[in-house]
């Protein structure tokens, strides 16, 4: 059984109904769980690209009988997908990265594994945090990232194969890295496929992107999106604390995970689900002290180099920061507090919206939002910093067309960043100057802009929402899913408890909504 043909603008009675459909009286009840909603019998675009695989399935089509169930086929396509991503690298891998200038940018395949093996002592056998880096001043003494991924570095130079030249060691570095990221890869896209139960092929956008090809080994963010990508999958499955203990993991890997308690503390809040917001708080403390605690004891500068390093870093690489001091000649003095103000201002509007929108928005959304904005204000944004949100979009706007347009724009900064990179290190004639840099960065600010937009149209808007056209109400939720509103702002506190849910869902009965019409059917196939 399988989700019914929709138009990607259109409200539950049709296009054009963009006010919003006329409260029911009853409530619409929950799909059915052993339902799969199926991209190519609602999605245009995904419609059109499963051509090259037949076409969409037909009605009489036997889903998730064969071994190729979608978890395996979500594996596989990332497997394929990274593999594709390593082979994008062997330029650099057989000299480039090991050469002046800009060959490794000329032919955008940088990546700051090779690099660190040495340039931060893993080669000399030096351990991350404890021991100095020789010849550093400053900032920099210790290693400047989380712990848990310098603990993943750690592991990575210890099944670096020694002896050879140091260029070898650093391209046996690299692969184990990539073979490393990948299996975090596909721990993602699992997780995501889990996620939204009865829409697991929602992940295949993110198994397919093409930032998991470019970025997917620049560094090692795919660790904590893993990460983050199960703890998701956890509070999917009403496991708050399981799903708090993979929050603080992800947030001892890289920064931003941490924000993922901002919109679980609104939806709790809305829904009066404190036991279990306790229960995630408390396991992503317990989990992130874990990790850290020991660190913190043993040598505190160590530990705390990555938190005084990003204090102290200045308007860098692709942020809109860069553009207003190269326009101006000048940095601006209080950088932390205006991105500091920003972060306020964008996060009591999200909440505000987690409060006030007629129906609770879902989980994904308002996570999507807050790392967003946090992407969109920070002092800095590196090309693989899109695969943060990358599992995010894919939850919150499961849209093709509209992931695909942010992605292209995505895959265009990479391109853009690495040309300039390669027109500031080598000859001007391989590479892009700062104005048309400018104009990379701008194409990046405003694709990530766009899926703002939409996802927040959808959460004021329920009825646009690809995700609750089949009457479900926050999949990814956990106990948030169909969970009545203890408390309430604005728009939402004037709305009785049947118009907020049965209202902005679609009419009708699951069974009946499954009958409309589909895209189209297979050639010679009859009903």
């Amino acid at each position: 059984m399988t989700s019914s043909d929709r138009d990607e603008t259109a409200g539950p009675h049709g296009p054009g109904a963009a006010a919003g459909p006329t409260p029911a009286a009853v409530a619409t009840a929950a799909p059915p769980a052993n339902t799969v909603v199926v991209p190519a019998d609602e999605d245009r675009v995904a419609a059109a690209g499963s051509e090259v695989f037949g076409g969409p399935p037909g009605r009489r089509a036997l889903l998730g009988v064969s071994w190729w169930i979608p978890v395996r086929v979500l594996a596989l396509v990332v497997i394929v997908v990274s593999a594709l991503g390593m082979v994008h690298d062997l330029p650099c891998y057989d000299q480039a990265w090991f050469q002046p200038g800009s060959p490794q940018y000329i032919h955008a395949c940088y990546s700051d594994i090779p690099h660190l093996f040495s340039g931060r002592g893993f080669s000399a056998g030096l351990h991350p945090y404890v021991d100095r880096i020789p010849g550093t001043t400053g900032d920099l003494q210790y290693l400047e990232y989380p712990v848990l991924t310098g603990l993943f570095m750690q592991v990575a130079a210890w099944l670096t194969p020694g002896g050879g030249t140091e260029q070898s060691q650093e391209q046996w570095f690299w692969v184990i890295n990539a073979g490393l990221l990948m299996a975090c890869a596909v721990v993602a896209a699992v997780a995501l496929s889990r996620t939204h139960r009865r829409r697991p092929w929602d992940a295949m956008l993110f198994a397919l992107s093409p930032i998991v090809l470019l970025n997917g080994t620049v560094n090692w963010d795919l660790l904590a999106v893993a990460l983050a990508a199960v703890a998701m999958a956890w509070w999917a499955h009403s496991r708050p604390g399981w799903a708090g203990v993979f929050i603080g993991l992800a947030t001892a890997a890289k920064l931003y995970p941490l924000l993922l308690l901002g919109p679980l503390l609104v939806l709790c809040w809305r829904a009066g689900k404190w036991r279990e917001f306790r229960a995630v708080l408390g396991g992503a403390v317990g989990a992130w002290l874990v990790v850290n605690l020991p660190i913190m004891l043993a040598n505190w500068q160590g530990w705390s180099t990555f938190y005084v390093f990003s204090e102290h870093r200045g308007e860098d690489y692709g942020s809109f920061w860069l553009i207003l001091m190269q326009n101006r000649g000048v940095g601006l003095a209080d950088l932390d507090l205006y991105i500091g103000v920003l972060m306020v201002l964008g996060c009591a509007a999200t909440a505000w919206l987690g409060l006030s929108a007629p129906r609770r928005p879902r989980f994904a959304q308002l996570a999507f939002l807050v790392v967003a904005l946090f992407v969109l204000v920070n002092k800095v944004y590196s090309p693989q910093y899109a695969l943060w949100l990358l599992p995010l979009a894919a939850l919150a706007r499961p849209r093709w067309r509209d992931i695909l347009i942010w992605q292209a724009c995505e895959v265009l900064y990479t391109l853009g960043i690495w040309s300039h990179l390669g027109f500031v290190t080598g000859p001007k004639q391989h590479g892009i100057g700062e104005p048309w840099y400018h104009f990379a960065i701008v194409l990046h600010l405003l694709g990530t802009l766009y899926l703002v937009m939409l996802v927040v149209r959808d959460a004021l808007h329920p009825d646009r929402d690809p995700v609750r056209w089949d009457g479900s109400d926050d999949p990814s939720g956990g106990v948030l899913d169909r969970a009545p509103d203890a408390f309430t702002l604005g728009t939402a506190r004037h709305l009785h408890e049947d118009e907020s849910y049965a209202g902005y869902a679609p009419a009708g009965s699951f069974e009946q909504w499954l009958e409309e019409p589909r895209l189209s059917e297979p050639a010679g196939e009859q009903p």
